[in-house]
């Protein structure tokens, strides 16, 4: 969410905590300082603009993280982006936990911060601490919230081609007029986009959708594996299923294990990190492709954003980052293990060109 990702991410009805996507992950109440990541950054050759010419820069990353390592690298990328550039990062987690977000946005607010990053999140609950820090002349910018402030600068992955890749690739894996699956929770922005992919996918290959299944919590994969098994139990006949969060194609995974199934039923996912490519790679693994983008350069890239808001450099309101499709068979063939390998092979996951200047030091992760 993820990704999810929403990761990941990164999801669920809307009484759920959010948390898409792409995926997610949680701090103590206090606010912890970012420290340094593992990236390398490329010089900056141009003149700092105001306020980055006049010292330190407080900014403010007020997340809504959850499990799996999606969002621990997003947060890598974005720490080492902020060091690069000088800015003094303080990050809040409220780890799927809405009051406390609400909370942590308020604290963010009054801290002095120059700029705000809202990583993921449930708009009904924080669209009112998001319309004060605007009013406050406090700069927003959000990554995968559906929000309502035109103040804001939005960014996320692009949802709609990251399902679309990898139905692509179910498509032609299972071919036409079969029976399949579905996980996958309705409430959060970027499920709900994947959603709209899906059911004109369903459409265009003359799928029978056989089950809809799924739910996010602090533990989505392993919640979702009883959930999967008891679908297929009544539906062992389906070819292919779709869980486009990649906690929800762990739980299909492992449900689809549990019921003997990983030769008849493939797995479709979505999102990207080293645990789904050790997933994925893994002997027998049902789950033979996902779409995503580098969890470590998204991070970077939304801190870039945030930079170029600052600096009055931004001409955009929003920004997107677009997916890639990743195959089983891809990652064997070229013996890719973790991401770092991933982004070797696979030079399209690299952000480096999107909002960047000559001032700002690009990381390299």
């Amino acid at each position: 969410m993820s990704r999810v990702r929403l990761p990941l991410a990164a999801l669920s009805l809307a009484s759920v905590s959010a948390l898409v996507l792409s995926g997610c992950s949680q701090s103590s109440d206090a606010s912890t300082q970012a420290g340094a990541g593992a990236a390398s950054a490329a010089a900056a050759t141009g003149e700092k603009p105001a306020p980055f010419s006049k010292g330190t820069v407080k900014v403010a990353l007020v997340r809504q993280s959850g499990a799996g390592d999606y969002f621990e690298q997003w947060g890598n990328g974005a720490k080492a982006q902020a060091k690069a550039l000088g800015i003094d990062l303080t990050v809040y987690d409220a780890q799927a936990d809405n009051a406390k977000q609400a909370t942590d946005l308020s604290s963010a607010i009054n801290s002095g911060a120059q700029a705000i990053i809202v990583d993921h999140g449930f708009p009904a609950t924080i669209q009112p601490e998001i319309d004060q820090a605007v009013k406050k002349g406090i700069k927003v910018v959000v990554y995968d919230v559906d929000q309502t402030n035109k103040s804001v600068v939005s960014t996320e992955q692009d949802d709609a081609s990251m399902a679309q890749a990898v139905l692509d690739v179910m498509a032609k894996t299972i071919g036409r007029n079969t029976k399949v699956g579905y996980v996958n929770v309705a409430g959060y922005a970027a499920l709900d986009k994947r959603d709209s992919v899906w059911k004109k996918a369903l459409t265009a290959n003359g799928w029978t959708q056989e089950f809809k299944v799924g739910k996010v919590t602090d533990s989505t994969a392993t919640d979702n594996v009883p959930l999967v098994s008891a679908a297929l139990t009544q539906h062992s006949d389906v070819t292919g299923v779709f869980a486009p969060y990649d906690e929800l194609a762990k739980g299909t995974v492992l449900g689809v294990q549990n019921k003997k199934l990983q030769s008849k039923v493939k797995v479709f996912g979505a999102d990207v990190s080293n645990a789904d490519i050790q997933n994925m790679t893994a002997a027998g693994s049902p789950w033979v492709a996902t779409a995503g983008t580098d969890p470590s350069a998204v991070g970077a890239a939304v801190v870039r954003t945030t930079a170029l808001q600052l600096a009055g450099q931004l001409d955009k309101s929003s920004v997107e980052f677009p997916a890639v499709a990743i195959t089983r068979d891809f990652l064997v063939k070229n013996k890719i293990e973790n991401m770092d390998q991933l982004r070797t092979a696979l030079p399209a996951l690299n952000l480096s060109k999107v909002s960047t200047a000559d001032w700002i030091p690009n990381v390299a992760h």
